[in-house]
């Protein structure tokens, strides 16, 4: 399964299919996670909280080929996108495992990631280095086997979007 996830409505030429799916989360309702942990204990690998996220993050886990596009602020992903990420806790298990000699979650059937993050906005150098930083570490915890980040300015993002979903088809 293919999925581009967005911050933002685009524009573009996408062909949704079971196997290609478009997500906008700026049309969702999604609330921020409350670290109750209930998604490991009560609920194993299902958040206590009723709303959007619960129908995206399992096409998260599903998906081999993912395009998260989000504007950056403040070396991060901007709120929509963070707090979906964040949600996606339910995909991993509550229990710890060793990779490349560091600490991390135990994956609950998450495909492995090739993954493309498109970032967009008025990014100064020293921010850009601190979101490539931020994505590095989470590769690990969001199951990517391969990752690029590609900056663009906000004016270009829908053609470099189409570009990246284009190589899908190849």
């Amino acid at each position: 399964m293919r999925l581009l996830l967005s911050d933002k409505e685009l524009n573009i030429n996408f062909l949704e299919s079971d196997e290609n799916k478009y997500i906008d989360l700026s049309k969702l309702r999604i609330s921020n996670c409350i670290g109750c942990f209930g998604c490991w204990t009560k609920t194993p690998g299902k958040c206590v909280i009723r709303d959007d996220a619960v129908k995206v993050y399992p096409i998260i886990a599903k998906s081999d080929k993912v395009i998260y596009v989000s504007k950056v602020k403040y070396g991060s992903y901007d709120t929509v996108m963070k707090t979906m990420l964040e949600r996606a806790i339910p995909i991993q298990q509550a229990f710890i495992r060793l990779l490349n000699g560091e600490a991390h979650h135990v994956q609950r059937e998450v495909a492995m990631k090739d993954a493309i993050i498109i970032a967009y906005g008025n990014i100064e150098d020293e921010e850009k280095e601190i979101f490539k930083r931020l994505i590095e570490r989470n590769s690990h915890n969001m199951n990517f086997k391969s990752f690029n980040v590609i900056f663009v300015d906000e004016e270009n993002l829908e053609e470099v979007v189409a570009k990246e979903v284009r190589k899908w088809e190849k």
